[in-house]
């Protein structure tokens, strides 16, 4: 018999395979290295084939689609109801195989090498981020333990320590002071190549039609507007709006009491860089929005009258500005400030 799911459970050298008939029936049941894979591929008739969203999914599903596959990679979250007990390779690539054949079963889009290599930028960018805030953190405790103290504020402590680094009379011994200097070096090269990322996702920016399309909505820079590309590329994956924002955890809980909806707290599931960046990028235009006379504006100046907490606006403008990056997305067009429906 022919087969018709074959799933995939990778791994880093070795795989695990099963395959499956039109009954869901198990008549393969193989573990082969990754290139012994693709060749066991090359040789099978058109069949679906599924896998978890890992890493190295992409290039093995490109590769797959390319011989006349049907791809099907699934979040592993959603594949753990699927494996039954006693847990290992051959199980995981079984319920691999049983969950692609649900029909409500989400499955995740094949990126393209494009968007994998933006969404690399970003990766890199956040772990020079995250260097940087820890360097920074451990010369104000350094210091701080010699009794100097400087302001909050990346700026301020960066000018500070320039200028008792200049000083001739410091109260840091000699060995310290060489000490804190080379961090302050070492800062600076962080600074040099977060830089650098950011001229590369700037001119990334201007020559997309896509992303130009997203920087012309207010709080969706270039940073916000690459890392959307790069996740959800066209939004087609999503058929509402309201899809893409619950994606990115910002659509709030609801619970009925009474008879009545009451919204909870956002749900914090999903894509946690893209929804960080969707609520700095609301956190930063919030305050031009707000004295705005549009229907945007009107919105935000009901919800800062009728007493919201800021950060609750904020998070409610961060979902907002995710389903106007759909439509813009999805339907190829520019923001309106004065549209009547973008509020």
């Amino acid at each position: 018999m022919s087969i018709v799911i074959l799933g995939v459970d990778l791994g880093k050298n070795a795989c695990s395979v099963v395959g499956v008939d039109a009954a869901g029936a198990v008549i393969v049941r193989k573990s082969m290295r990754r290139q012994t894979l693709i060749d066991y591929v090359t040789k099978l008739p058109a069949c679906v084939i599924a896998m978890e969203a890992c890493c190295g999914a992409h290039n093995l599903g490109r590769l797959f689609a390319a011989q006349g596959h049907e791809i099907r990679l699934m979040s592993p979250e959603y594949v753990r109801p699927y494996v039954k007990a006693q847990k290992n390779d051959d199980r995981d690539a079984e319920g691999i195989a049983e969950a692609a054949s649900r029909p409500t079963m989400r499955f995740v889009e094949l990126k393209t090498q494009e968007q994998l290599d933006i969404q690399t930028l970003h990766r890199v960018r956040s772990r020079l981020v995250a260097e940087r805030t820890n360097l920074i953190n451990q010369l104000r405790a350094i210091l701080l333990e010699r009794g100097t103290i400087f302001p909050a504020g990346r700026r301020k402590l960066e000018l500070g320590i320039d200028a008792m680094l200049a000083a001739e009379d410091t109260a840091l011994s000699p060995r310290l002071k060489q000490l804190v200097g080379e961090l302050r070096a070492e800062w600076h090269e962080l600074d040099t190549k977060v830089e650098a990322l950011n001229g590369e996702f700037v001119e990334l920016a201007r020559n997309d039609a896509a992303a130009r399309r997203l920087t012309s909505i207010p709080g969706i820079g270039t940073l916000n507007a690459t890392a959307l590309i790069a996740a959800v590329g066209d939004a087609s994956s999503f058929a509402k709006a309201r899809d893409l924002g619950a994606w990115l955890g910002l659509v709030p809980r609801q619970h009925t009491t009474g008879g009545k909806p009451r919204l909870l707290g956002i749900s914090k599931r999903g894509n946690t860089y893209l929804r960080t960046l969707l609520i700095h990028g609301a956190r930063a235009a919030l305050p031009s929005l707000a004295r705005s006379e549009t229907p945007l504006g009107r919105w935000l100046t009901g919800m800062i009258e009728r007493g919201v907490h800021r950060n609750a606006i904020v998070v409610a403008l961060a979902n907002k500005l995710a389903r106007i990056a759909w439509a813009a997305l999805r339907k190829e067009v520019s923001f309106e400030r004065g549209y009547p429906a973008a509020a």
